[in-house]
This record gives C-alpha cells, structure tokens and sequence, in this order.
C-alpha cells in the first residue's frame, strides 16, 4: 500500500512561519506554538486560498464530515480564535484573519508558499492544490475523523453536558435503534394522552384546581411532541446528514417539553401507585439527556 505524501509546504507569513506537516508556528524564527488538528485545518484552507473567501459551508463540509457529530458553530469559532491568539490578531482590527458575517473567512495578509528544500513561491501551482485536496480528503479521515486528543481537551466546553469526547464508543445500531425506542415511547405517550381526551380531563379535575391550566399544558405538549417526534423518527430512517447538529439546536425545546411530560405519571397514580409514579418521573426526566447521549454516540466516528 502506497505510503502517503507528506505536505512538505512552509508558509511564510510576514514574520510567521508555518510548517504544515507539523503544525509549528515560528515567529521571527523562533518557535511560538504548535497547532491543533482543527484550527490547523482551517488555516490551510485560509492560506492556500489568500485574499479569497471561503465559506462556513466549505469548512464545514472539508473538517467536519456529515458522519461526524460536532457543534459547527463552536467548533470553527474556537478554531478560528485560536488561529487569532496564534498571530495576535483580533476580530475587530483584523490584520490576518477577517470576519464576513454569516458567510465565512478571508486570509487577508500576504502570503508566501516554500516546499521543504526552500524554494518559495507566490502562490499555489494547480497540481499543488490537486495534490493538497487529495492530502485534506486524506487527513479528514485519519487526523480530523480520529478526534484528536488534545484538541477536544483543550476544545471541549465546560458544562454539566457530555461531551462527544467524554461517551464511550459504541455500536451505531444499537445507539440509533434506542434512540429510536425513546422517540416511539414518546410518540405513543401523546396519542394516548390524546386519544383519552375526556378521561385525561377527569384526572386533571380530580388533582388540581387549576383544572384548564393543567389540560392546556398536557394537550399543547402533545400537540407540539407528536410533529417533533414524526421529524426525529423520519430522519432517523432516512439518514438525515445533519441529524445531530439539528438534533443539537432543537435540544433545549425538546428538553423544556419533555421535562414537562415527565410529570405525567402523576396524573395516573391512583392506578399505578404514588411510588410507582415518582420512578416513572424520575425515569422521564432523564430520557431527554439519554436521547442527547445516545445520538452523540451514535453519530461519533470510530478511531481508524
């Protein structure tokens, strides 16, 4: 099998200097730091493209593969302002790096371009960009898919959430297929719930005063689970590319709703009991951060 070719390319930036095999970043010849995996990746596409935009989509369909599980938004903002802290720039004088909101990222300072012997060039020669593309789809696959080490550590937010770093690898099957039963338990809670409209405000006379409140809040949350769950289910047999990072950005309303729903054993008590009730909550009040876990798990790349 044949090896594959090193990236042998120094960048000099002003007084900068970026070996791209390494990641070493020199200032004024001396070294200053070494760069992670991802904000690595993301300066190359910057560099072998001076003075051109490239796009939030081109990074995110370059670096972060639609298999890969991760927050795009906080994954290239945090690159991106490690990249800043590296060459002491900032957003709003930005000498290296400029901002185009919403639509993506320009390397603005001159740039030149020397292979490993020292021979410099003005920019890159068509092969060299073939041969750089053939490498990126390369390293997407063993570097950026293999969820470097070090860059998640000094990546990963702080927060009582996992992180994807922090879950255990596992089987896409068995993690999809929980993730599925969860949003089919659901989905049968709220047909029921409103498939048994007049007994359900029976219940709710009988334990609260607050009777319309009470109804309102429990038929709303159905209304509302059942197109919700129908989404999550139908992306899941289709495959959606997105489905985490959607998953993701629904995750607080979902976890509002189904917070609310965990109360619902209690209206059932009389019949299953009061203990029997309060495991059930405590059950449902876990089952949006089982889902969250279980999707992050599912959609995590294996280590090559």
């Amino acid at each position: 099998m044949s090896e594959v070719a090193r990236d042998t390319r120094v960048f000099r930036i002003g007084i900068y200097e970026l070996t791209a095999e390494t990641g070493e970043l020199r200032r004024d010849g001396k070294p200053q730091s070494r760069l992670q995996a991802q904000p690595l990746q993301v300066l190359l596409l910057l560099l072998e493209r001076p003075a051109q935009v490239v796009t939030r989509d081109e990074l995110r369909e370059k670096i972060w593969p639609a298999n890969t599980f991760v927050d795009f938004d906080h994954g290239v903002n945090t690159a991106i302002n490690k990249l800043r802290g590296a060459f002491g720039d900032s957003a709003s004088n930005s000498r290296f790096i400029q901002t185009l909101p919403r639509v993506g990222y320009r390397f603005v300072a001159p740039v030149e371009v020397a292979n490993g012997s020292g021979a410099a060039a003005g920019g890159l020669t068509r092969n060299q960009q073939h041969t750089g593309d053939q490498e990126e789809s390369l390293d997407q696959q063993n570097d950026i898919g293999s969820w470097n080490s070090a860059a998640v550590a000094a990546e990963r937010p702080k927060g009582l959430l996992s992180h994807p770093a922090d879950l255990p690898l596992a089987s896409h099957a068995v993690t999809l297929g929980l993730f599925v039963a969860l949003q089919v338990m659901y989905l049968v809670f709220y047909i029921a719930a409103l498939a048994n409209f007049s007994q359900l405000q029976g219940i709710a006379t009988g334990l609260t005063r607050h009777t319309y409140a009470t109804f309102t809040v429990i038929i709303l949350a159905a209304a509302v689970g059942v197109p919700l769950r129908l989404y999550l289910l139908s992306a899941c047999a289709f495959r959606y590319r997105r489905l985490g990072e959607n998953f993701l950005k629904l995750f607080p309303f979902l976890l509002v709703l189904d917070e609310l729903w965990a109360l619902a054993p209690f209206l059932i008590a009389r019949y299953i009991g009061l203990g029997l009730a309060l495991a059930a909550t405590a059950a449902l009040v876990y089952a949006p951060f089982a889902q969250r876990s279980l999707l992050l798990m599912s959609s995590r790349p294996k280590h090559p």
